[in-house]
């Protein structure tokens, strides 16, 4: 029987907002606006330093913020990358994917772009992340790739399915930490960070952006779905088939995980991480953080339990 709506989102950061989504929901609100209220929750919130206010700076200081949004009916999408001080990046993403033309603006043009339609402009470096970069920028003199403070990243995904059986993803991220100014990774573009169509499915990905964008996970999954794979059968597939290329070329990747959603409400996750937690609700099951475990590529998938938590240190 298919779900009437759901939701899946990525990282524990997310759960707060995913209630917010379920009480719009159920309220009879849209997938449209409820996708937008779970990443906006996260985006306003200065605790997690992955995403919007408080994001974690690049390697001159600055938060460079990127986000995503796709409507799986006609297959729009907008996007925003490299941009400053907007509030809420994941709103002007969405207002851009109702333009046939200029849907993917970066850097100054889409913050002129805006701040001229009116979306809430902030000074989004906090004094906390502020710090943070002060005590990396003592620990080095110049910025290397390989550098540990780049592993201090996630992005906030959210693929949502509603009564009609339509489809929308969005995500929004603040990058990796002392990246180099201007990079972009996968949370932008479409079919690697996002992608949907409502005749099949959704889905997102977080991680190390380079590596998914070697891929272009979200859209290989999207079509396994519509292939007739599970949304789980197709992000293990995916996955699988990815690393297994990557380790062809001798490169070896860093943490990638995805998520998906099908038409009928069914979900699925995989990561390459020892484990990945993500949220889930529909009209018969509140919001859920889930785990997602990957054991010798062995994926295993459960709801999170008391203990889990108590020992969970990440977002």
């Amino acid at each position: 029987m298919s779900a009437k709506y759901a939701m899946i989102s990525t990282w524990k950061m997310s759960l707060a907002g995913m209630r917010k989504a379920k009480r719009l929901m159920e309220s009879g609100g849209s997938a449209r606006d409820a996708l937008a209220a779970a990443i906006t929750d996260v985006e306003d919130d200065p605790a997690f330093h992955s995403v919007g206010y408080s994001g974690l700076p690049n390697a001159r200081g600055e938060v460079e913020l990127d986000a995503g949004f796709m409507n799986g009916r006609d297959l729009s999408f907008g996007a925003v990358s490299g941009v400053k001080n907007i509030q809420n990046p994941i709103l002007v993403a969405r207002e851009l994917s109702g333009l046939a033309r200029s849907c993917f603006l970066t850097a100054a043009g889409a913050e002129s772009y805006a701040a001229a339609h009116g979306f809430a402009m902030r000074n989004m470096l906090t004094e906390d992340a502020l710090a943070a970069y002060r005590r990396e920028m003592a620990k080095q003199t110049a910025v290397r790739e390989a550098d540990p403070a780049a592993d201090a990243h996630d992005t906030v995904c959210v693929v949502a399915q509603d009564t009609d059986a339509e489809l929308y993803a969005g995500v929004s991220t603040s990058g990796l930490f002392m990246k180099h100014p201007g990079r972009v990774g996968d949370s932008p573009v479409i079919g690697s960070g996002f992608y949907c169509d409502s005749t099949a499915g959704g889905a997102a990905a977080t991680g190390f952006g380079e590596d998914v964008m070697r891929g272009c996970l979200s859209v290989r999954i999207v079509g396994r779905i519509a292939a007739g794979r599970s949304p789980q059968e197709a992000c293990e597939e995916v996955l699988e088939a990815h690393l297994a290329r990557l380790a062809d070329a001798g490169y070896t990747p860093g943490n990638i995980s995805v998520i998906a959603l099908g038409r009928d409400g069914r979900f699925g996750a995989a990561t390459n991480r020892a484990e990945f937690p993500f949220v889930v609700f529909d009209e018969a099951r509140e919001a859920t953080l889930m785990v997602c475990r990957s054991d010798g590529g062995r994926i295993r998938v459960e709801e999170a339990d008391a203990a889990w938590l108590e020992s969970y240190k990440g977002d």
